[in-house]
């Protein structure tokens, strides 16, 4: 099986930690998702639809040796990586329904985006109330539980990755500052 990316979101979110775990985390966070030249005319009438689904690759997750159990944001339980929607999972796609704002050539302004910056898009679906929403439902473990503001951090990011992020932090400037160190707005 072999899946090609149709396109690549971009946000205001950088890095997994703090990015929101959810939508209706975001805080009405906008990014843009563009289409690839050659898919472009799969965008035809999309621009009616006032929420779509965003389907996509979690490139920089865990998913090689993932766990088949993990301690999701939510909850300090280990639990069952199906029951959950953790980013490191056999196959690390993940689906976010966002508010489609514009459609303009191939570029989509949308909001409520929870997806890393340069996430490959794999596909688009529009989101029908009437098909995908749903009353009386369980939300298992989750019951009580409250999403305002909640944030991602690394627990499920590539090794790789957050070695690279700790390597540039700590990366002496000319000022002779890490990273780290520097004063907020400071290049050096």
């Amino acid at each position: 099986m072999k899946l090609k990316p149709i396109g690549i979101i971009h946000s205001p979110f950088q890095h997994a930690a703090g990015t929101p775990i959810q939508p209706r985390a975001a805080g009405g966070a906008e990014g843009t998702v563009q289409i690839f030249d050659e898919f472009a005319a799969g965008l035809k009438d999309l621009e009616v639809f006032g929420r779509i689904w965003l389907i996509y690759w979690f490139d920089r997750a865990r998913h090689k040796k993932c766990s088949l159990v993990v301690k999701p944001y939510l909850d300090d339980t280990p639990r069952g990586v199906f029951a959950t929607r953790a980013p490191a999972r056999p196959n690390p796609i993940g689906l976010s329904p966002v508010r489609l704002l514009e459609a303009r050539g191939n570029t989509l302004r949308v909001r409520d985006l929870d997806v890393l910056d340069g996430t490959p898009l794999l596909d688009i679906k529009p989101y029908f109330p009437q098909f995908d929403s749903f009353t009386n439902v369980k939300s298992g473990w989750l019951r009580g539980s409250t999403l305002r503001g909640a944030k991602a951090d690394d627990r499920f990011e590539k090794r790789e990755v957050k070695a690279r992020r700790a390597t540039i932090a700590t990366r002496p400037s000319a000022s002779g500052r890490p990273a780290s160190r520097r004063r907020p707005g400071s290049k050096a």
